[in-house]
């Protein structure tokens, strides 16, 4: 076992009377511990400036003064929500009056600012729409409305409707369905060829896909009821199909299908990117295991379509965005050797060069310029991350342009003359600095001092790395949290924090946001608070990453009873005393550490947890569990709604009603099976709130329920189990 000392940023010492006690209201009411950063930030063009949005005005900087250079647009009527430059820069398009519709979809009325003419161009003013994105030469706007596609001139208002059958809960164009957008992390299907001359996009026929139905609550007198298409494990999903719209023709090519029979190999199309070549688009397709995925290049002028990447893994394969074409082929990432790496593919097909060969994972990828290559990585330490470049055609290893102790990330410039640089670690807020392209410091745009001296006030206690080994060998990460003048000979209550799905990672030397300011207030409880990374979570490699497949939930929850063990036989832990809080996947494991681990937890909190894997979506569930017909020892084995029988501690169940993600379903039939068990629990319930749970007051409500909950049943003074 190694102990990793703390970074010392923020002293260990009592809380005296000049420091301040932490009250939930600081952290979900006045947001006292909320970090500065930098709202709509933008590289421009010339490799030397940025625009910002700042007091609903669009402003321009010079990156290397912050010396303010311009306003490209003040005086709007209406509050900007977000806005984005067209190629040249000439266009700016707003979006204004945002509503939120799923994840990452919402509705906006969208307009365009012409910068040299000073006018302003509604898109569609005649109702909200969707996904507005400007064409190359900035001349026309794509969007979707009423789930077709249309096209907008900018130049003489022509309003084109390229798709006419779209309809709810049947045909979504240029859009797409819940599960897509949830799961595959996107929502915009539209896709302009790079001269602007022919749309790309996507159509779901999802009139297959089984409906889902939650209730709205409005203080009416009958309530609202919200019917989605949402395919459980197992369900049928949307046939997709690929078509390229030709604007000089107004014709539409279908290119591809998938999913249009049961004995079809290929079900998805999680990926559509044009080239450099304004006729060739390529889009990447997927079996239903997804342990399959092929890269197609259709040359949509002559008609034509090959191959030019296949992969084929074990377990699955992670969708991503890093496929970047130069003019001599393409980079692309892969697992196919273990750790996630960079490789050089060229337009034919053959072999691969790879880029990256050492034991680590590239875990973002930032682009390519000048024959280099960027990308961020864990190649320190899997808690870490750092910012390397690399050229394309030289066996140089990776030379690190920001690897300060933490976590790093970058923006670059178009230029790459610049980056910005944003830093942290697990107990100092994030810095947000220019830098060249050397690595040097050019200026620091953000340095949340004040927060620094914020946290400091009010007594935040240094969180502490560890490492230890399991009963089954595998050493794990994790950190800890304890009160301000711990007297190791006395003993507190613990609280663990868990989420441990595929490729996720609490265990990082970053700051870690509002979590960590009410871990800060209970350990001015006397909690202890740590955090453990179970198997299955990222960036040490596939092996650790994947060997919970088709077993979610066993190897995760054995680790996290091991961890309990481990610390509970610390000599100031209460090993009594011992609960464990999770949210979503983490909420999933919670409930099976308190039932599976019924001897060493005393509390759970589950919050919108998956309770049986059946009842989640197909793609999520699929990728990591196959179907509930091919794998049902893996499901029934590892559901906490299969083992209510088991319960002896205290649990609180929570969920919002309005949950699109995680339905309410799952603790309905949770708390079904406890009381069929006849097992005393808690459980607090959210109307029309989502899997979020937040708005007005709520996350202050919830979390004023959880920590008297903690109290209660495991605080220093309750009674013990």
């Amino acid at each position: 076992m190694r102990i990793l000392l703390p970074l010392l940023l923020l002293l260990s010492i009592p809380l005296t009377a000049q420091q301040k006690a932490i009250t939930l209201e600081d952290i979900w009411a006045t947001y006292t511990f909320s970090p500065d950063g930098v709202s709509g930030f933008n590289f421009l063009q010339d490799g030397t400036s940025y625009a910002a949005l700042e007091n609903n005005q669009v402003v321009t900087y010079d990156i290397t003064t912050g010396e303010q250079t311009g306003t490209i647009l003040a005086d709007f009527d209406g509050k900007i929500d977000d806005y984005a430059f067209s190629a040249d820069e000439q266009k700016l398009l707003l979006s204004t009056g945002s509503e939120q519709l799923f994840r990452r979809s919402s509705q906006s009325f969208y307009s365009v600012y012409d910068t040299e003419t000073g006018t302003l161009t509604p898109v569609y003013p005649d109702k909200k729409h969707r996904l507005a994105t400007l064409d190359p030469t900035g001349e026309r706007v794509a969007f979707v409305v009423d789930n077709n596609v249309y096209i907008k001139s900018l130049t003489d208002g022509t309003l084109t409707q390229v798709t006419e059958d779209g309809e709810a809960n049947a045909f979504i164009n240029g859009a797409t369905d819940w599960v897509y957008e949830e799961e595959f992390g996107f929502s915009k299907a539209l896709y302009w060829s790079p001269d602007g001359q022919r749309l790309a996009y996507l159509k779901f026929d999802e009139r297959a896909v089984p409906e889902f139905t939650y209730t709205d609550f409005h203080n009416e007198l009958y309530p609202d009821y919200v019917t989605f298409k949402y395919p459980k494990v197992g369900a049928e999903n949307s046939t997709v199909s690929l078509h390229s719209y030709d604007l000089g023709s107004g014709e539409t090519t279908d290119l591809l299908t998938v999913n249009e029979s049961a004995d079809q190999e290929w079900h998805y199309l999680p990926r559509v990117q044009w080239t450099q070549d304004a006729n060739a688009l390529t889009a990447q397709r997927m079996n239903r295991h997804q342990n399959k995925l092929e890269l197609l290049l259709f040359d949509v002028e002559a008609g034509t379509q090959r191959t030019l990447l296949e992969e084929e893994n074990q377990y699955y394969i992670d969708v991503h965005d890093n496929l970047t074409f130069l003019d001599e082929g393409f980079v692309w990432t892969s697992e196919q050797d273990g750790f996630n790496q960079l490789y050089m593919y060229d337009m034919q097909g053959g072999n691969p060069q790879r880029l990256t060969s050492q034991r680590f994972d590239v875990t973002d990828f930032y682009g390519v310029h000048d024959g280099q290559v960027f990308f961020q990585a864990a190649g320190r330490d899997p808690m870490e991350r750092e910012v390397y470049v690399k050229s394309l055609r030289g066996r140089d290893l990776p030379r690190p342009v920001a690897a300060e102790p933490g976590y790093n990330s970058a923006e670059f410039s178009g230029t790459y003359d610049y980056f910005v640089l944003s830093h942290s670690t697990i107990n100092s807020p994030e810095t947000v600095t220019v830098m060249d392209a050397a690595g040097s410091q050019v200026r620091r745009i953000v340095d949340n001092a004040k927060l620094a001296q914020t946290v400091s006030d009010y007594g935040y206690q240094p969180a502490e790395f560890f490492t230890f080994t399991t009963e089954e060998g595998t050493e794990l990460n994790g950190y800890m949290i304890k009160p301000a003048g711990m007297v190791t000979s006395e003993q507190h209550p613990l609280l663990m924090h868990v989420y441990g799905g595929p490729g996720s990672q609490q265990v990082l030397d970053n700051w870690r946001g509002q979590n960590m300011a009410w871990f800060q207030y209970l350990a001015q409880q006397g909690f202890v608070v740590a955090v453990v990374d179970n198997r299955g979570t990222g960036a040490r490699g596939e092996e650790m990453k994947k060997q919970t497949y088709l077993t979610l939930g066993k190897q995760e929850t054995e680790d996290q009873i091991s961890a309990a063990k481990y610390l509970g036989g610390l000599d100031y832990i209460d090993a009594d005393r011992i609960g464990i809080f999770g949210w979503s996947y983490g909420g999933f494991m919670a409930l099976n550490a308190i039932l599976h681990g019924n001897d060493v937890f005393a509390a759970a909190i589950s919050v919108a947890p998956v309770t049986n894997w059946k009842w989640y979506d197909s793609i999520y569930t699929e990728r990591y569990m196959r179907t509930y017909a091919e794998n049902k020892a893996g499901y029934d084995e590892n559901s906490p709604v299969n083992f209510a029988d088991k319960l002896k501690g205290n649990l609180l169940l929570v969920h919002g009603m309005g949950d699109d993600n995680v339905h309410f379903q799952h603790t309905a039939e949770m708390a079904n099976a406890l009381i069929m068990n006849n097992k005393q629990f808690d459980t607090y319930f959210y109307p029309n709130r989502n899997h979020g749970i937040y708005g007005g007051p709520t996350r202050l409500h919830l979390y004023t329920k959880m920590t008297n909950f903690l109290l209660a049943s495991i605080g220093p003074g309750a009674a013990t189990k």
